[in-house]
């Protein structure tokens, strides 16, 4: 996926406009699985409180881009519901995108889009509270990384977008691993928010 995005970002350069800025999300839900251990339950999810932060920047033109981003993903109160041994979560996905259209982040005009993509993650669950009885029993919760696929579909103008999107991610190297996010990103192009008070660029 990755190649095939460098290669499409090489076709598209000579004419490109360029964005930096950043990228918010609320996962609506959020599941980390951590490689099997097999003396506790390897999940820890959360539906409250999932907040990511982090920059993009993005390369293009009005009908197609390419972005780079990375994001910050908290989770307050992830837990895992079978055996409740700690809060929260944390994860740092790590992405390349082709975006069409109004998720371009370079359009004037108001209008729908379709952003796909891929990348590397990083999960941690359990930040807080570890209970010590899981910890005498060898329990660890250090970062494990996935392969995530990524797609969304939302509405965007003058360097605004909002998406709905779902992540998923896996690694056939770590038995039992995968992480799962859905929920709202809001992307935000500092070089073309000042457009979105210029009247050519109304609706």
């Amino acid at each position: 996926m990755l190649s095939f995005l460098l290669m499409t970002s090489m076709s598209v350069v000579a004419s490109a406009q360029f964005g930096i800025g950043a990228t918010l999300s609320n996962d609506f839900y959020n599941r980390y699985s951590n490689p099997s251990d097999d003396i506790a339950h390897s999940a820890n999810g959360s539906i409250l409180l999932n907040l990511g932060l982090g920059p993009k920047i993005w390369v293009g033109g009005e009908s197609f881009s390419i972005s780079l981003e990375s994001q910050a993903v908290i989770g307050f109160f992830g837990i895992s519901v079978p055996d409740t041994k700690g809060l929260g979560n944390l994860a740092f996905p790590i992405m390349a995108k082709m975006n069409f259209a109004g998720m371009s982040g370079m359009n004037k005009e108001g209008r729908f889009g379709l952003s796909l993509g891929g990348g590397i993650q990083y999960n941690r669950t359990e930040l807080y509270y570890l209970s010590n009885d899981y910890e005498e029993r060898g329990v660890e919760r250090s970062y494990f990384k996935t392969y995530i696929i990524h797609a969304g579909y939302g509405f965007g103008i003058s360097g605004f977008a909002a998406q709905f999107f779902v992540r998923y991610g896996f690694n056939p190297d770590l038995d039992g691993a995968n992480s799962l996010n859905i929920g709202i990103q809001y992307d935000f192009n500092f070089s073309k928010l000042k457009n979105i008070d210029d009247p050519n660029s109304r609706l």
